[in-house]
């Protein structure tokens, strides 16, 4: 694995790979002394034109856990707010030596370009392009589920192997602008989980027919009938939204129709969990009580984040060796 750029580039091996290797890793954040010397001398640069702080701060955290040199790159306050272009910025990071580039960017693609321009020569990690992928976010979501749902006690496949075959997971809100959603169903799927996106009409892609899942524009019928085993709520967000308006009548209506509160909290299975990529819009997508109930797993998805992508860091810079 030379980069990591999306969900759709790994196979069930390879993803159950990563996932065991951050399971590694996260047995040694259970330490005392918690950082390991595996990328002493190499250089992580966090790479980020658009905003971002459990992504950012996760990515930092993971490279000096594993002793590596960390640059922290913002477009704000660089010579990119003065016009400086993509290439660039990635020829002064080649030239500074850089062995990573972890890349947040508003456009998609970007990564991509940035991993096959020929203008780096460093392993580039896509961390959210656009409306594109998100692929250590989906991987974060898939070692949270395995935790919960797999090889233990708590859920229907307990005991049943390292993927997630015979899960099923819903998928629920804002689709449309969502690369959370894109790399999950792509991803789970992969792992053999069975997922359904629930959300209005108008937040739906055109072409999500093509994709390996289940749409469906009712959300208290995804629950009743297929009682999935993770609810995975997505952000509403309305700043991708031109005008701002215009997807649903109220942000009132979306609440009573699509959003996750006590009632439909307390028709989950037993042993199902409540997830969100965060950051959250209370009482939008997610009511307080669903968000601070015992079956929300959303903090430990960010503490699950370090160590998946300790995991990714350390199979793209050392993992080849």
């Amino acid at each position: 694995m030379k980069h990591l750029l999306s969900t759709a580039d790994l196979s069930r091996a390879d993803a159950v790979h990563v996932l065991d290797t951050a399971a590694e890793m996260a047995a040694t954040q259970s330490r005392e002394i918690k950082k390991l010397p595996t990328l002493r001398g190499r250089t992580v640069v966090n790479l980020f034109f658009e905003d971002s702080t459990r992504t950012r701060i996760s990515f930092e955290t993971a490279a000096k856990r594993l002793s590596a040199d960390v640059i922290n790159f913002s477009a704000k306050g660089s010579s990119v707010s003065k016009g400086e272009s993509l290439k660039d910025t990635a020829l002064t990071l080649q030239a500074m030596g850089a062995d990573a580039v972890v890349c947040r960017h508003q456009a998609s693609g970007a990564p991509h370009l940035l991993a096959h321009a020929g203008w780096l020569d460093a392993a580039v990690v896509n961390a959210g392009d656009g409306t594109h992928q998100h692929p250590t976010q989906a991987l974060l979501d898939a070692f949270t589920l395995r935790r919960h749902l797999v090889g233990g006690a708590q859920g229907p496949t307990a005991g049943s192997g390292s993927d997630l075959a015979g899960l099923h997971v819903a998928v629920v809100g804002d689709v449309l602008h969502s690369r959370v959603a894109r790399s999950n169903v792509s991803l789970l799927t992969t792992l053999g989980a069975r997922v359904t996106l629930v959300a209005p009409p108008t937040l739906v892609p055109v072409g999500v027919e093509a994709w390996p899942c289940d749409v469906s524009y009712d959300f208290d019928g995804t629950l009743a009938d297929g009682k999935p085993d993770a609810v995975m709520m997505l952000r509403v967000q309305r700043e991708r939204m031109s005008g701002g308006g215009g997807f649903f009548p109220s942000p009132l209506e979306y609440s009573r129709a699509y959003g996750l509160d006590a009632r439909r909290l307390a028709t989950l299975p037993d042993h199902a969990i409540v997830m969100h990529p965060g950051p959250m819009n209370r009482g939008l997508e997610i009511s307080a009580d669903a968000a601070d109930s015992p079956r929300a797993v959303i903090v430990e998805q960010v503490a699950n984040g370090v160590a998946v992508r300790m995991a990714v860091l350390y199979l793209l810079l050392e993992g080849n060796r």
